[in-house]
């Protein structure tokens, strides 16, 4: 396989990137190159190129200027000439895209062989890659990055009116795109969702990788950078790190600190703000960001306290995050909105803790990996109190930094590259074959988590046994949402399913003639007189029930925290006497789920057989927890694996109900192989007496 990744802005180079050089040269470099060094290493993938814009620059570098590059690390860089060979910075990039698109596929023609697929990152990069598969066929993924619909939100009127056209790009993007990648839930699920056209079929959840921790950290250059700043350098160090633009909100940050005595004893600010040659240098807005915090340290009189040193490497920046750690520091991103949070992982891996915006990405980080606080990045007093917090309570403290290191550790580049292979085959096989017509005989239904994961050697069993197993159907029934309910499959390298039930049964997606679908039959079914907004509202009145977060409010599904079980009556009685048709769900000992009456495992799972032709008794469900009862109650063939929770131990005893000794998805195939036989063996018996 042949992958390119496509990006237009910014200066890319073999590392070390000078990041900050230009206000497009931030994260998405990072990313770019940490994707194609892992897809040049996996064994999947012929050759990893990289395709960007030749620019010739006396301030910026010759590098840019060179036509082919091979990196180290395997990946190569490719630069066309456009024909312009100025830098252009992002919102200049319009005028050129021409120029760069026929440059681009005129390259491509005079290869002996096509790449396989092009991944286009942001909206301009996909525009190109578009017009690329109309004339050549190669299809392409799209990665946002930064999506512009929240930005304009955020923005006053007449500031916001240039975002009108890259909204558009990015509709255009979505809709164009053979699959959508993103980072976090929040951009997979509703900012991306935002977009009209956008079907959440095609969108994909990757999680980055990130920048390792060094087993010996060196101190020495982060000492070296901020000294010449600091009248105690010795002190704990609040760090942040982002380019400087407006939407980082580091003024915000600054404007903490200067406010809190009690932080400035606590700590020293360092911040990492791009690069730069003096005040005067950079892009006008990159100016604005730097005057601003030089304003705000003169006004508080924050000289010896705050460090923001002009020029940094990459050596410099993980020794800052290792001197942070060790000085009991903190890692602060104050942005308005954040849409994914590549630091956060960066500073987890190191175990600092930290404290993040709540808008965006980092809300889904920090509820994985549980180490910091989220704050309004709109409030300067929250900003510095959990700064405070987090500096003054030491068991806080090293809860977080436990959390960041052990919760990060799956979260690589390796893992990444497998699972964007496993989409870039997906992809590729969907634009050459038609879905085989051969009818399954039997259908299997498994719960993901603790059922199918939590080991690995059985799960790659149970994949080669579905792989092998021509008249089984296989289908997932998940309380997750279908972004994540694949993301969790690709990543424990699990089969893909021919059928998901997901978000506790209330919604179902089939294979249809252009991909993944939502059954639209099972949710009309289920939506009549479901009114969401009275439950709502209905609910907000119930002591010990907490609203989860917004992603997990779906069309068809209410969710909540409940830590104690006699919440679920509570809610039970409370929405059987307000004349509300709806079931509850109570599961893990804390989840609480409200559904349409007529949906659930169990009834997702009926409606599927009935709209495969697969009889009752050829169906086999397998869970673990409480949101499956419905779906074992309902099957003649249920397995409980060994590792089960006590929320099912009432279904130990049923008649319809074998209880595998292996757990995870061991006892998925053990379980499956039992009721295999005994259906066998009932045949058997019928054709005897016959």
């Amino acid at each position: 396989m042949h992958i390119i990744s496509l990006a237009l802005g910014g200066c890319i180079k073999a590392p070390p990137v000078r990041y900050g050089l230009t206000e497009d040269t931030g994260g998405h470099i990072a990313y770019i190159l940490g994707e194609m060094a892992a897809l040049a290493a996996h064994p999947k993938v012929e050759k990893a190129e990289i395709v960007t814009r030749l620019f010739d620059d006396d301030s910026l570098g010759a590098d840019y200027a060179r036509s082919r590059e091979v990196l180290p690390c395997g990946p190569s860089i490719t630069r066309i000439d456009s024909g312009d060979r100025r830098y252009l910075a992002k919102e200049a990039l319009a005028a050129d895209r021409a120029g760069f698109t026929e440059a681009f596929i005129a390259e491509l023609q005079s290869r002996d062989r096509l790449p396989d697929l092009i991944h286009a990152h942001f909206a301009d990069a996909a525009d190109v890659a578009c017009e690329v598969r109309r004339r050549l066929g190669i299809p392409y993924v799209y990665t946002a990055h930064s999506l512009g619909i929240d930005k304009l939100r955020s923005m006053q009127h007449g500031a916001a009116a240039g975002l009108q056209g890259r909204i558009a790009e990015e509709t255009r993007a979505v809709c164009h795109a053979d699959a959508i990648v993103a980072s976090s839930r929040d951009e997979c699920e509703r900012q991306l969702l935002q977009y009209d056209g956008c079907e959440p079929t095609r969108v994909h959840r990757l999680r980055p990788g990130t920048l390792a921790a060094s087993a010996k950290p060196d101190f020495a250059p982060a000492e070296r950078l901020i000294a010449p700043f600091l009248r105690e350098p010795d002190k704990p160090v609040i760090l942040a790190i982002a380019r400087p633009v407006a939407k980082k909100n580091l003024h915000a940050l600054v404007e903490a600190y200067g406010r809190s005595e009690s932080l400035q004893r606590a700590a020293n600010l360092v911040i990492l703000a791009g690069l730069r040659s003096g005040l005067s240098s950079g892009e006008r807005e990159q100016r604005g960001v730097i005057a601003g915090l030089v304003d705000l340290i003169d006004r508080h009189d924050l000289y010896g306290k705050v460090a923001y040193p002009p020029r940094h490497t990459q050596e410099d920046v993980r020794s800052l995050y290792a001197l942070a750690s060790a000085s009991g520091g903190v890692f602060v991103n104050p942005a308005l909105t954040e849409p994914y949070g590549l630091t956060l992982i960066e500073a987890a891996a190191h175990g600092l803790p930290v404290v993040a915006t709540r808008n965006g990405g980092p809300s889904d980080i920090l509820d994985e990996l549980e180490h910091g606080a989220l704050v309004d990045p709109t409030d300067i007093e929250a900003i510095g109190s959990a700064t405070l917090n987090l500096l003054t309570d030491r068991e806080a403290w090293l809860r977080a930094a436990r959390n960041g290191r052990e919760n990060c550790r799956d979260m690589s580049w390796d893992v990444y590259a497998d699972g964007f292979v496993q989409l870039a085959g997906d992809v590729l096989q969907r634009r050459r074959s038609s879905p085989s017509s051969c009818p399954a005989e039997e259908l299997l239904v498994c719960d993901i988590d603790n059922t199918l994961t939590g080991c690995a050697a059985s799960a790659q069993r149970f994949r080669r046994y579905v792989e092998r197993r021509r008249d089984l159907s296989f289908c997932v029934a998940t309380g997750r949402s279908l972004v994540e309910a694949r993301r969790i499959l690709r990543e424990w390298r699990l089969p893909q399913p021919d059928i998901f039930i997901t978000s506790v049964g209330s919604e179902v997606y089939r294979q249809g003639d252009s991909g993944l679908e939502l059954d639209q039959d099972f949710a009309s079914s289920i939506g009549a007189n479901w009114h969401p907004e009275e439950i709502d509202a209905l609910l907000a009145t119930v002591r010990g029930l907490t609203p989860q977060s917004a992603v997990e409010q779906r069309r068809w599904k209410r969710s909540y925290f409940a830590d104690d079980p006699a919440v679920a009556g509570r809610v039970r009685r409370l929405l059987a006497a307000s004349g509300i048709e709806a079931k509850v769900i109570y599961s893990h000992q804390r989840l609480l789920d409200v559904l349409p009456a007529r949906a659930g495992k169990g009834a997702a799972m009926l409606h599927v057989a009935r709209q495969t032709e697969i009889a009752p008794h050829r169906i086999v469900a397998v869970g673990d927890s409480g949101n499956d009862f419905d779906m074992l109650q309902e099957c003649a063939n249920a397995v409980l694996v060994g590792n089960h929770d006590s929320d099912l131990d009432r279904l130990v005893s049923a008649p319809n109900v074998y209880v595998a000794r292996r757990s995870h998805a061991g006892g998925v195939l053990e379980g499956h192989l039992i009721h295999s036989r005994r259906r066998r063996s009932i045949s058997m018996q019928a054709e005897k007496a016959a």
